[in-house]
């Protein structure tokens, strides 16, 4: 029985990375739908601006005798969604396309609401939703990535694990923050 070569031959490989050059990352190989791959690459992004800017509302917005540590807490998350936010867009790129970063219909592309809140309690909850919906939407995109687009399906993973994290820090805040309602003294927004 003979043996197959496990990789193509060398020859074979120069030949098809001449072909196509412009295409930069995007080889013969590539087996994903690259529309497909970019339309979803560009609603994860939205996703994530829409958490960044959801996060930075509730950072400032945050007010009562605990909101300093949770506005920490909020700007921190808000951080790691805009860190996601540039590898997102960063692959788009890589794979020949163009980020979305467009303020119109960016709420409708995002796969999370846009939810304000009115006390601490309130923000918590609505962030944790958010992170909750992006958990559940990302698991499905690694799904779809698997080994038809290995790069994204890493990044996807990495970005998944963070928003496992967030969910898991924002319900350890919801059980030291019982319902409250807004002007307690101890959880509600700041007014303007």
């Amino acid at each position: 029985m003979a043996k197959t070569p496990f990789l193509t031959d060398v020859q074979t490989l120069r030949q098809r990375a001449r072909q196509h050059i412009t295409e930069g990352s995007v080889t013969a190989g590539y087996a994903a739908d690259r529309e497909v791959v970019l339309k979803l690459l560009n609603d994860a992004l939205a996703t994530e601006l829409v958490c960044v800017l959801r996060y930075r509302r509730h950072h400032f917005m945050g007010r009562g005798i605990h909101s300093q540590s949770v506005a920490e807490e909020f700007l921190e998350h808000s951080n790691d969604e805009q860190a996601h936010a540039d590898e997102i867009a960063e692959r788009i790129v890589q794979l020949g396309g163009e980020p979305d970063f467009a303020p119109e219909g960016l709420v409708s592309r995002s796969h999370a609401e846009y939810v304000e809140g009115d006390s601490l309690t309130s923000m918590i909850k609505e962030d944790l939703v958010a992170e909750r919906v992006a958990i559940d939407s990302y698991r499905e995109m690694i799904q779809y990535f698997g080994e038809r687009d290995p790069t994204s399906r890493r990044m996807m993973e990495g970005i998944l694990a963070k928003e496992e994290e967030h969910a898991d820090d924002l319900a350890e805040l919801l059980v030291a923050f019982p319902d409250e309602t807004r002007g307690n003294g101890d959880g509600g927004a700041r007014s303007r």
